[in-house]
């Protein structure tokens, strides 16, 4: 995620169309409206659309609007999202869905920046930037014929790839802290926090919804928590349940040796397993990180590029 902090702001500078892919509940439309916070447009207006959640006949008429008489029940123009995003940003989630035909007319408004809303003989102009995003493999579509290749090109100019949170783990206590304060805030409630062994288990957690999921957990326990802290007691029932879990936690003894673990271990990955420049990055000694290493059982690989247990 720091690498995508990194580069956000040199994105949100340029007018080109950015492409932001992810599994779902990752933020996808969060990184979409912090490009556009970011970017000169940010006067302008912000517009979403859910293309996976609209038939295509109604998205295509939300997307370009149509003129009085289009079509039964049209009593008068209706403008589409680009005309409405003009002089701002238009984020089209889950491009991927969008039909084969309807490709064909987002390709030309990308091309030429000119549309035609249903029932006009007049073409209109956008000049607003577009950000996609994606939850499916638009390549392996492509080679499946079911997404246009041309169309592939042209979003795919600038891409962010944002990381499920079961790779990034060392985000669930940062995460956690601010979603504690946040439901603070709205709930007017004076949780401190979460506790060690419900940590731990958000910490073994596969987390198959990411960010969404985390922030839903969060939420339900805030409902049942009447104390100080969050504990297991206030989790769902299929978190505690969880065999793996109980045995990752297990190993680990605690939610600190967890979190350590994964936080280290990201940090060798990082550093390809090199000792030395791993423990500069942690700021700490070599011979410190060996005895974490060692007393965590962080699995290094031999040689031969199998892994190993310290």
């Amino acid at each position: 995620m720091q690498k995508v902090f990194e580069v956000l702001p040199a994105i949100s500078a340029s007018p080109s169309t950015v492409l932001i892919l992810g599994d779902t509940g990752t933020g996808k439309e969060l990184v979409a409206r912090t490009i556009h916070a970011l970017s000169p447009r940010r006067q302008g207006p912000f517009v979403a659309v859910n293309c996976g959640a609209l038939p295509d006949t109604l998205l295509e008429s939300e997307l370009f609007g149509y003129k009085a008489g289009a079509f039964t029940g049209a009593v008068k123009d209706k403008p589409g999202r680009f005309a409405l995003a003009r002089g701002g940003s238009l984020f089209l989630d889950e491009i991927g869905e969008i039909s084969p035909a309807l490709q064909v007319r987002l390709l030309r408004v990308l091309q030429d920046r000119i549309y035609e809303p249903l029932g006009a003989t007049v073409s209109e102009s956008t000049d607003a930037r577009i950000i996609v995003a994606t939850n499916k493999d638009l390549s392996k579509l492509m080679r499946q014929g079911l997404f246009r290749e041309d169309l592939y090109y042209r979003v795919n100019v600038v891409r962010i790839e944002l990381p499920p949170l079961r790779k990034r783990k060392e985000d669930i206590p940062i995460l956690v802290e601010y979603f504690v304060e946040r439901f603070n805030r709205l709930q007017a409630r004076t949780i401190k926090g979460i506790s060690g062994e419900a940590l731990a288990l958000l910490m073994a957690h596969h987390w198959p919804g990411n960010v969404r999921e985390l922030e839903n957990i969060v939420e339900r326990a805030f409902i049942l928590c009447n104390q100080d802290f969050i504990g297991i007691e206030h989790l769902p029932e299929e978190l505690i349940a969880g065999r793996g879990s109980m045995e990752e936690i297990s190993d680990l003894r605690s939610a600190h040796d967890l979190l350590d673990a994964r936080y280290i271990q990201a940090a060798l990955e990082r550093n390809k397993y090199n000792r030395s420049a791993t423990a500069k990055e942690l700021g700490i000694h070599k011979t410190t990180l060996f005895r974490r290493i060692k007393k965590l059982k962080i699995p290094l690989p031999d040689q031969d590029g199998r892994s190993r247990t310290q």
